[in-house]
Formats: structure tokens, sequence, C-alpha cells
């Protein structure tokens, strides 16, 4: 289990090969140039943070190991397991750690992700975008055959029989979880009769093993004020709590009841059977989420730290009122809200020029000449993640570990 007394030998050893090794999809060595990055990535280990160039992805260990301890104990309360969803972090050697915190499992958004994952030791992983193409269901059953714990998620009978008639040809027989919808419309079956059926042909088909049902419900995360959240929530997964309760009745497989986010981990469990939440941006933070309160009623979302940052440097303080960075939509992405200013008041962000950041005074607390550095809450985290080659591991402003995101543009 992580928590803030975690020695930094034993932190690196956690991460297994990570803190010594690029790990790349189909190969442990690397490619010339990915090995170059992180040699001179090594070299900046013990380096003040604040020495770095610019723009760089930045991540706090000790506020990341509260954000560990924080979801573990609130999930201990309830008796469900974190699947946490690693597009957000898209880190093989931050998988490891979670896997290590205890998670049931991480999930993937794509298959060229769990390649990612499982080429790098992590083989506990569900992947819940369905494979409809021959090249994604063949490139599936591949990874099911070296991964006998790789489960897909599935939302058509047509493509259940594909699955099925796929890993019948590969030798093998797949885990399945049929994906109900809980409402947004965007992927995944009616619940309750159509779901169940779906359940039932899965538990016939020769190829496959049905493990029970995913429900993610993206609409309700980024919902601001708790009550809300919650009503919203419990709500939009009726369908879904339904679905498990006949699956249940009819004798079939329910042992996953997977779902749920950052901004619903302490609603989930109150829905009937739920086993296990897919926190992804709980170990990050970024500004959407800092946005929709907490339990407490405060407005601001306290129930974990912001711990990810993007380093930017002053470029430009020749114009009153205002100063250029060079962290643009290109480092910080052009998702909103805009960036927030770590450790400051009056001085906003927009990060909407492709390499430059504006930086705009009112009242502030200081302002900011050329090559001074600030530090930045993201937007959103996920797309800022997939935008860096490396996160640079920071404990007492001092650079401590460098990890590759190896699943950087894994989008296929």
């Amino acid at each position: 289990m992580l928590d803030s007394g975690w020695s930094r030998r034993r932190f690196l050893q956690s991460t297994g090969a990570a803190g010594a090794l690029v790990w790349t999809s189909g190969s442990t060595e690397g490619s010339s140039a990915e090995m170059q990055s992180f040699e001179f990535g090594e070299k900046l280990v013990g380096t003040s943070k604040w020495d770095l160039d610019t723009p760089a992805l930045c991540l706090d260990l000790e506020g990341m190991e509260r954000n560990f301890k924080t979801l573990r104990a609130a999930l201990a309360k309830t008796g469900i397991r974190a699947r946490p969803h690693v597009k957000t972090h898209k880190c093989p050697a931050i998988a490891k750690l979670q896997i290590a915190d205890g998670a049931v499992g991480i999930c993937t958004a794509k298959v060229s992700e769990a390649e990612v994952m499982i080429d790098s030791g992590v083989d506990e992983v569900l992947c819940t975008t369905g494979n409809v193409t021959p090249y994604k269901i063949r490139r599936a059953m591949a990874l099911r055959k070296r991964a006998p714990r790789f489960i897909q998620s599935v939302d058509t009978n047509e493509n259940a029989r594909d699955l099925s008639d796929a890993a019948q040809e590969a030798g093998v027989v797949a885990d399945v979880v049929v994906d109900v919808d809980p409402g947004g419309h965007r992927t995944g079956i009616v619940p309750g009769e159509p779901a169940v059926e779906l359940a039932r042909l899965v538990d016939s088909l020769p190829g496959l093993r049905l493990r029970g049902i995913l429900a993610y419900d993206g609409a309700s995360q980024h919902i601001q004020g708790f009550q809300k959240r919650r009503e919203s929530t419990l709500k939009r997964l009726e369908g879904a709590a339904e679905t498990y309760a006949k699956m249940v009745k009819a004798g079939l497989n329910t042992e996953i009841f997977s779902g749920g986010g950052t901004g619903s981990y302490n609603i989930d469990h109150e829905n009937p059977g739920f086993t296990d939440v897919q926190c992804g941006s709980y170990l990050f933070m970024d500004a959407q989420y800092l946005a929709i309160g907490d339990a407490e009623g405060n407005e601001v979302y306290t129930d974990f730290v912001p711990s990810l940052t993007v380093l930017t440097t002053v470029l430009n303080a020749s114009f009153e009122g205002r100063a250029t960075a060079d962290a643009g939509a290109k480092a910080m992405s052009i998702n909103e809200p805009d960036p927030i200013v770590v450790g400051e008041s009056g001085i906003s962000y927009r990060a909407r020029s492709d390499e430059f950041g504006s930086i705009r005074y009112d009242n502030p607390s200081q302002t900011y000449k050329v090559g001074d550095k600030l530090e930045l809450i993201v937007p959103h985290c996920d797309p800022v993640v997939n935008l860096y080659d490396q996160i640079i591991g920071i404990r007492d402003d001092k650079v401590e570990v460098i990890w590759p995101i190896s699943a950087r543009g894994r989008s296929q």
C-alpha cells in the first residue's frame, strides 16, 4: 500500500523496471529516440524542479500518494474496489503502482493502450471500448492469447458473435462484459431485457465467457454540487442496476459490475451489486474536477489534491497588464476551464495559441519578469498527459524519477 512514509527506494522498486528501462509496446528495448530521451531524463534526477526546461509535465509524488490513500480508505469503507482507467496517465509505471495499491485491475480506452500495458507486465486489463473491426478484433484476441486476464466489452449481438468466431479461430475463450448504456447514448446496449438477452447470448457462445457488466456514467462526473451529482448518478444507473438484478435472477455471471469515476467514487457503492469504480483523474486532478464541489458543501472539490502541473517560463513581459509564457495549446490542450496558476491570485492564464500562453493581471499577488517560471493546474489531465513523452516525478521540489508515457498517442 502507498503512504506518505514510503522511502524513495521502495517507491521506485514498486514500479518494477520502470525506473531503469523505457517500456514500449511489443518490445522492452525501446527505440533509439526513446532511449536517448530517457537517458537524458535520468541525468535530471536530483535537479531542482525550478531548473527544468519548459514546458514540463510535473507530478508531485507526495500529492499522488495522498490521493492513493484517500481513494483506498474511502473504498475500504464501502467494500468495492478500484479498477483505475489508465487513459488518464498512459504510463505503465503508474499502473503498476495502482495494482500494488490494491486495484483489482486497470481499464484502457483502446486496444492499443491495452497492448502497451500488457507488454509492460500489467495483465489485468479491461478494455472499455468495444472492438468492432476485424483488425481490432484480431489484435484483441492476440492479447487474450498472451494475457489470460484480458477482458473486452461488447454491446451488440453481432459483435458478440464476431468476437466468439475470432476467439475460436485464435484458440482461446475470451472474457467479456456487457456494456450497458447509462443514458448517455455514447456506447452500450439499452438496459433491462435487451442487455440481459445480450448477456444470455454471450453466455451461450462457445468462444466467450461472460464476466458481468460495465456501465460508465460519464455525464454525471462533472455535475457541480454533491447532492445533484449523487441524484443524477443513482438515477442514471437505475437501468444498469435493474439489468444486474435480472442477470442474477437468470443465473448469469455478475462477478463484475464496473463503472463510476472520480466524481462519483463515493456514490457508486449505493448501486446494488456494484464491484469497482473506474477512477482515473483522482490521481492527478485538474481544473474541471476542482469545480464540481465536495460532499461537505465546499465549492472546490477537496477530496483529492492537484498533483499534476505544467511548469512554464515567461518569455515576454513588455506590455502592461500581461505577459506571455511558453505553454500554449500544444502543451496544455484547449479544454476549458482555463489553467489555474498555482499559489497566486489575481492572475489568469489562457493557452489558446499553439505555442504561447497569455498571462493577464487583475490586482495580482505578484507579476512576472522574463525567465520566471510558474506552475499551472491543467484544464483536463487526460489530453494534457497525451501531449508529453514523460512525466517528471517531483519530491521536495527535486526530480526523483522520470516515467515514460509509453501509451502516448495510442488512440487506435
